[in-house]
């Protein structure tokens, strides 16, 4: 493989663009609700060590997802990315799973020295293979849902500002003694669709937008993603379905995803959901009396990263 500093195009060489990471504890959310599923959409299976993605070009330009089982590499090079350093990830051969046509995330950048990103001739991968492609971004559905739940939780401190600003924050954000209920401003607070992958991380375009202050609005699908949350802790779900990472002090970030809604919030703090059912709505669940047990006890159950 080769990094993206090759300017010579090579026919068998991979100008590497980014790379993401496939595991239980970290995927790539508009794969799907969990880790079994995000493999399932690249026809992989759902090995516990994991995966690497790695995105490029080929000398001709075409999009390649390489598949390759080599993680620490990968996350070695994700890390020294994110940290401004230089770092040419090119995996041992021995290590590819697979590659596969285009990609599942869209990628700002481009190879230099060779044609524009385009998907692969069907005649070289064949015609039954669909090229893999990001979420269509002008409509809102699971995997916008999903996309909209990871730039919150890399953001958190943005969004959890525009919550403590008395001039932006709705009011009554404290959830009842059941957790059902929320707040959720209009559509001025609506989640963006856009991603930028160029270090691998998902994260909309847009600033985000804080929500006007409006009376307290509650949501049936708020009480049914609550309830299937709190259901996780009896009947464990699949893996990478509840995912715990790092956030600052003793808290940790949680991050949920269920049929037709996602969750992020910190241990510490309140909670926001999305839903299938109200299209790039944000609505906070504040603390109330059953939140932090709910997400302890999704803390003590979640796949968290190695």
């Amino acid at each position: 493989m080769a990094g993206t500093d090759d300017t010579v195009a090579d026919d068998d060489a991979l100008f590497v663009l980014t790379a993401i990471l496939l595991t239980p504890a970290q995927f790539p959310g508009v794969l799907g609700d969990d880790y079994p599923a995000a493999c399932a959409a690249l026809r992989l299976e759902p090995y516990a060590e994991g995966y690497g993605l790695v995105l490029g070009q080929d000398g001709d330009g075409a999009r390649w997802t390489v598949v390759v089982d080599d993680v620490s590499l990968v996350a070695v090079a994700i890390a020294s990315w994110d940290c401004g350093m230089e770092y040419d990830l090119s995996p041992d051969d021995r290590s590819v799973v697979c590659a596969l046509p285009g990609w599942p995330l869209a990628v700002a950048v481009a190879a230099p020295g060779v044609p524009a990103p385009h998907d692969p001739d069907p005649e070289t991968v064949g015609e039954d293979i669909a090229p893999l492609t990001p979420p269509d971004t002008e409509t809102w559905g699971p995997a916008q849902r999903r996309l909209g739940a990871d730039a919150i939780a890399s953001q958190w401190a943005d969004w959890r500002g525009q919550m403590d600003d008395p001039a932006s924050a709705p009011t009554g954000e404290e959830a009842p003694e059941d957790g059902a209920a929320a707040t959720a401003g209009d559509d001025d607070g609506r989640a963006s669709q856009e991603q930028e992958t160029a270090a691998a991380d998902e994260a909309p375009d847009a600033e985000p937008q804080a929500p006007e202050a409006e009376p307290p609005v509650s949501h049936p699908g708020i009480r049914r993603a609550l309830a299937e949350a709190r259901g996780y802790l009896d009947d464990p779900p699949p893996p990478g379905r509840v995912r715990s990472s790092f956030a600052p002090g003793d808290a940790r970030m949680i991050r949920a995803d269920g049929p037709g809604w996602s969750m992020v919030a910190r241990t510490d703090d309140i909670a926001f959901l999305l839903l299938d059912e109200v299209p790039g709505e944000i609505l906070p669940v504040g603390r109330g009396p059953e939140l932090p047990g709910l997400l302890t006890g999704l803390d003590a159950l979640a796949v968290r990263p190695s």
